[in-house]
């Protein structure tokens, strides 16, 4: 059990190691939006957002639903945004970090 759990871990954090798919967890943590409409926002043709959405709906990051033409895509589980807004607090620890560190080395020049 524990070997198949580490399995789907890495295969959800490979999804998300991509920063267009970090975005577009960002982009809709409030909602459900269309396709058409994370591709406006995000600044890439459909195309290359689908190809992004097929592999985290796959990977369960993602649900989506489709009305007519238009398809609908939400979170599929609200600890996902937790996650990764956990993991964003972390990098800008990091910054914090690096930039103390940077400003420590310029006094001491």
């Amino acid at each position: 059990m524990d070997k198949q759990l580490y399995e789907m871990h890495a295969g959800v954090c490979a999804a998300l190691a991509n920063a267009k798919r970090i975005e577009i967890i960002d982009l809709l943590q409030d909602g459900e939006k269309k396709a058409g409409t994370l591709a406006r926002e995000m600044g890439i043709n459909k195309a290359n957002l689908s190809q992004h959405l097929q592999l985290m709906k796959s990977k369960g990051i993602l649900l989506s639903r489709r009305e007519g033409v238009l398809n609908y895509y939400s979170i599929a589980n609200p600890k996902i945004v937790t996650a990764c807004q956990l993991m964003r607090e972390v990098m800008m620890d990091q910054l914090e970090n690096i930039s103390k560190l940077q400003q420590e080395y310029a006094e001491h020049r």
